[in-house]
């Protein structure tokens, strides 16, 4: 499957089978897929919780408006983000590129994200999105469905899954087997609505 199909093709399921696995290999490719992702300054401050164990999958749910998909999609991955992954040995971020590069790129990163929290905050919604919509892609092209989900309750998630205090839960991605195709799309814009040349008028 080629990426446009994918795009075509993907849509939000909210029904799987509850006994279809996923094999290790199938995720860790599909992991080291989102780990391509972009983010600002390299600074890769997305983290992937891959819930596999029942119960906590169980609790996970009865937080999450008691969705179905949550406990019964192979793959429950929750996308989190380290606010202060911008600090931590940034220099790690860019070791491969050439030292000019280096010298001018690590200070910069402290200089942009340092004392401003909205900006952090931002990158991270941007940054995890993307990656949301890497492992949906994927999936598809791997013959698996997706349903992207922030229908949880954010606080109680983060302490079922011991988010450290610099990290935040930004959204869920399941991942599985439809048992019933999506719905027919509920209706789509016209490009003209949502497409805007140079300026809106």
């Amino acid at each position: 499957m080629n990426v446009i199909k994918a795009i075509e093709e993907r849509r939000s399921v909210k029904a799987y089978d509850p006994n279809h696995q996923m094999s290790e290999q199938e995720i860790t490719k599909l992991m080291s897929l989102a780990m391509l992702s972009p983010t600002a300054f390299n600074i890769q401050n997305w983290r992937f919780i891959v819930v596999s164990d029942p119960a906590l999958r169980q609790q996970i749910r009865a937080v999450s408006w008691n969705q179905a998909q949550v406990e019964e999609a192979s793959l429950l991955i929750v996308l989190a983000a380290d606010l202060k992954a911008w600090g931590k040995s940034p220099e790690r971020y860019w070791v491969n590129a050439p030292q000019p590069v280096q010298d001018f790129l690590v200070p910069a990163i402290g200089q942009y994200y340092e004392g401003n929290e909205q900006v952090q905050r931002d990158e991270a919604m941007r940054s995890c999105g993307m990656a949301a919509t890497t492992i949906m892609l994927a999936a598809k092209e791997m013959g698996y469905d997706t349903c992207p989900m922030d229908g949880f309750d954010f606080d109680a998630v983060s302490q079922l899954l011991n988010l450290p205090e610099d990290h935040i839960p930004t959204m869920f991605v399941v991942v599985g087997k439809a048992l019933e195709p999506a719905r027919p799309r509920g209706g789509q814009l016209n490009m003209d609505e949502v497409v805007i040349h140079n300026r809106f008028k």
